[in-house]
C-alpha cells in the first residue's frame, strides 16, 4: 500500500498555524495574495540574513509592512529596492547583490529569469494574485456578447486565477480562448509580449486595469475588436488604438535614420531587460555598412538625456503611449 505523499515544497504546519503571524497578515489586503508564509518560510529555509523586496510602483504602499513581518518572523533584515520595476525583466539580482542581500523576493510579476540565473542570489516569485468580483465580470460579458461568439480572455498575472474561472463558466455558451505565450501562464500577457489570433475570434476581452499591456495584444491584433473589463471600477469599455499613427511615426523614423553615418546604441540596464548579444549584432550590422556607433549603457530612456550627445545622428527609437496617443522620441537627422 502506498504510502501518503511527502510535498517537499509544502509550507510546515508551525509557519502556517502561527496565530502572531496571521495576525500580522491581515494588515495587508485580504483580496491580495502576497504569500506572505511562504515567504517567511522560503527565507527561513535559505538561512538568508538580508532580504531585497522588490516591487512595482502599485504595490510598493505594501513594501514597509512585509518588510515589518519579514524582520519579525525571520532572522533577516530587509532592503525595499526604490527603483521603478516595469515587469519580469527588470529583475535586479546585481543590484540586491551589491547591496548585501542574499535573497531577493520579486512582487507582481512572471518568472521570465529563471531562479537558478540570478547572480548568486536566491530568488522568489511572487505573483500578488488579487480577487475580484468573478460573478460581475461574467455578468458583463453575457450582458454583451450573444452566445455562439469567439472570445479571447486575457489578462495581467494578478488576473490569471479569476480569468481561468470566468473563461470556464463562459465555455458552456461561449466559444472561448485563453491564448498562451510560453513561458507566461495561459491568458497572461505583457507590454512586450502578446500572441497573434486567428481572425475568426469576434473579440478581445482584457480583464485589467490601465493600456499598457491591453495595447500589445491591440497590435498584434488589429482587425480585432479589443474590449476592457476594469476590476477595481467594475467598468466596461470598447477600446481603441490609431494603427495608421504608429505605422507613419515609425516608417518616418526609419526613413530619416538611414541617412545617419553615427549611431547610438543603447543596452538597457534596468534589471535584466538589456540583450548584450543583441547589442553584438547591431554592432556588426553596422560596421558592414561603414556606419561609426557609440555604445550608451542607460536604465531608462529619456530625450533630455540623448540631448546630450549631440555628435549622434540616429539613436533608438521608442514610443510613449497613453490613451492610445504615440508618441516618437528621436532624433532626426
Amino acid at each position: 500500500v502506498r504510502g501518503p505523499r511527502r510535498v517537499a515544497n509544502q509550507i510546515p504546519d508551525d509557519i502556517l498555524q502561527d496565530l502572531e503571524l496571521q495576525e500580522a497578515v491581515k494588515v495587508l489586503p485580504a483580496n491580495y495574495n502576497f504569500e506572505i508564509h511562504k515567504t517567511v518560510w522560503r527565507v527561513r529555509q535559505a538561512k538568508s540574513k538580508r532580504v531585497a523586496l522588490q516591487l512595482p510602483e502599485g504595490l510598493q504602499m505594501f513594501a514597509c509592512v512585509i518588510a515589518d513581518i519579514i524582520e519579525r518572523f525571520t532572522d533577516a533584515d530587509t532592503i525595499v529596492m526604490g527603483d521603478v520595476t516595469y515587469g519580469a525583466c527588470c529583475v535586479d539580482d546585481f543590484t540586491a547583490r551589491a547591496l548585501g542581500a542574499d535573497f531577493l523576493v520579486h512582487y507582481g510579476h512572471s518568472c521570465l529569469i529563471p531562479i537558478d540565473s540570478t547572480a548568486g542570489i536566491k530568488m522568489l516569485y511572487v505573483f500578488v494574485d488579487i480577487q475580484v468580483d468573478n460573478a460581475h465580470f461574467l455578468d458583463t460579458v453575457k450582458f454583451n456578447f450573444t452566445p455562439g461568439r469567439s472570445l479571447a480572455l486575457v489578462s495581467t498575472v494578478q488576473f490569471v486565477a479569476a480569468l481561468q474561472a470566468v473563461s470556464a463558466a463562459l465555455a458552456t455558451e461561449y466559444d472561448v480562448l485563453v491564448p498562451q505565450c510560453r513561458p507566461l501562464s495561459p491568458g497572461e500577457i505583457l507590454g512586450c509580449t502578446s500572441p497573434c489570433l486567428d481572425r475568426c475570434v469576434d473579440a478581445i476581452i482584457y480583464l485589467g486595469d490601465g493600456r499598457f499591456h491591453l495595447e500589445s495584444i491591440m497590435i498584434a491584433n488589429p482587425e480585432i475588436p479589443a474590449y476592457r473589463y476594469d476590476p477595481y471600477s467594475k467598468v466596461f469599455t470598447r477600446e481603441y488604438y490609431d494603427h495608421e499613427a504608429m505605422r507613419s511615426l515609425r516608417l518616418k523614423a526609419i526613413n530619416e535614420a538611414r541617412l545617419a553615418q553615427k549611431w547610438g546604441l543603447i543596452l538597457g540596464t534596468l534589471g535584466r531587460q538589456g540583450s548584450p548579444k543583441v547589442l553584438e549584432h547591431l554592432e556588426s550590422r553596422l560596421r558592414s555598412l561603414g556606419r561609426s556607433f557609440t555604445r550608451v549603457l542607460l536604465s531608462e530612456i529619456f530625450p533630455s538625456k540623448l540631448d546630450l550627445m549631440p555628435e549622434v545622428d540616429a539613436r533608438c527609437l521608442f514610443y510613449s503611449r497613453l490613451d492610445g496617443r504615440v508618441t516618437a522620441h528621436y532624433k532626426s537627422v
